[in-house]
């Protein structure tokens, strides 16, 4: 989370929590702020006034006369700052323009490769936001951060990979040197799985305070909201599913290499791999998604044992962080219903009923755009939030 020269504070300390409670959307008056915080009117006419300065609130009309002159209302001004959002994948690239809502106002992809290396990735993705950029017609102090997202571990407090498998010569690559070589500004990274699970909360669960969210694609990761916040762990490694050996059981037989991984097991191309060995060839999980559409019973079955694969796994997190939702992404999750019928069988055998007498197995709702829409809130929060880079839950946007 590397800091630009440029950055400023936004918000002063003293007003962020009037700012929080009007991020929901919802106008009101000074009286009602007054009361919902307990200051003082003339406190909250000061803290008031410096947040209209930035233009994060904004008058919103009058509210209804209870006698005399009506009082005026305000509201948040998601339009008065805008944030780039960059989702890169090992085979597809999404770039964003959003308001402070989480709005995406704009945007473009395109098939990419992330073996291209990072100096080739990084420059597509520089240039399609500079179009981007320079067609909001918006001035440069208006954008107030980047956010990134990479298919591999990042140590976030740096916004460099580390050791990423399916990203070679990306490691240790300073993504936010580069990129502040095109927009001054603040550059944050991380794992796409983070901000597939920060995209997936604030859009489809925000009542929800415990998430797992699984991407299933060329690689497996995992986000993981716990108490209202993205939980990174000490390095940025938390969720790293793809490595977790599957725990067999007897009534579910050892299968693929001795030393196979859940990656090795239930990612795309290894279910690719597995259809052609028994001579339905396929590469990609794009492939695999394709059979499925076909109705093959071989390649529905080889989704099905992907998905008992992952429930395996997933079993093991659900009874250790009894999340409420557990929400599979990712390209494979288009595959259909065989893959969620998989995991739902395992993950309620194996789990322990209390973990999953209310617990939601589902498929992403957020779709391409989740990721570009984490990167985004990933920022939000960054320059709005500050507390929620240091452990506080995090709050949903007003839509």
């Amino acid at each position: 989370m590397t800091e630009s020269a440029r950055e400023q504070t936004l918000v002063a300390p003293d007003a962020a929590p009037l700012l929080t409670i009007l991020r929901d959307g919802i106008p009101r008056t000074r009286a009602q702020l007054a009361e919902l915080t307990g200051l003082a009117r003339s406190t909250i006419a000061v803290r008031i006034d410096s947040l209209t300065a930035t233009g994060l609130v904004a008058p919103a009309g009058d509210d209804v006369s209870t006698g005399g002159r009506p009082p005026a209302r305000i509201a948040f001004n998601p339009s008065s700052r805008i944030v780039i959002a960059v989702d890169l994948g090992a085979t597809h690239g999404v770039v964003a323009i959003a308001d402070l809502a989480g709005t995406i106002l704009q945007s473009e992809s395109r098939r990419i490769l992330i073996t291209d290396g990072p100096e080739a990735v990084l420059d597509w993705a520089l240039t399609t936001a500079s179009a981007l950029f320079a067609a909001s017609n918006r001035a440069e102090a208006d954008l107030i951060g980047i956010g990134i997202g990479v298919p591999g571990p990042v140590e976030h407090s740096t916004g460099t990979p580390v050791n990423p498998p399916i990203m070679p010569g990306w490691d240790r690559f300073d993504i936010p040197s580069y990129v502040r070589r095109t927009f001054d500004v603040p550059v944050l990274v991380d794992n796409d799985v983070n901000l597939l699970a920060l995209g997936e909360h604030a859009t489809a669960w925000p009542d929800q305070s415990d998430l797992l969210f699984v991407k299933v694609a060329t690689g497996i990761g995992a986000g993981i909201i716990n108490g209202g916040r993205l939980q990174r762990g000490a390095q940025g490694s938390a969720g790293d599913l793809g490595h977790v050996r599957v725990p067999f059981g007897a009534d579910t037989p050892s299968h693929g290499a001795q030393d196979a991984d859940l990656e090795a097991l239930a990612s795309g191309p290894a279910i690719a791999r597995s259809l052609t060995a028994a001579g339905i060839p396929a590469a990609t999980s794009e492939d695999v998604v394709t059979l499925a559409r076909t109705g093959n019973p071989a390649v529905l079955q080889a989704i099905r044992q992907a998905g008992r694969d992952l429930g395996e796994v997933i079993a093991t997190c659900v009874n250790l962080l009894n999340p409420s939702v557990v929400i599979v992404g990712g390209s494979l999750s288009r595959v259909g219903e065989q893959l969620l019928a998989g995991v739902r069988e395992v993950v309620y055998q194996r789990s322990t009923p209390l973990a999953t007498q209310y617990l939601t197995i589902t498929q992403s709702r957020a779709g391409e755009m989740g990721g570009v829409l984490g990167a985004a809130i990933m920022v939000i929060q960054h320059a709005l939030d500050p507390d929620a880079d240091r452990g506080s839950p995090s709050r949903s946007l007003g839509r």
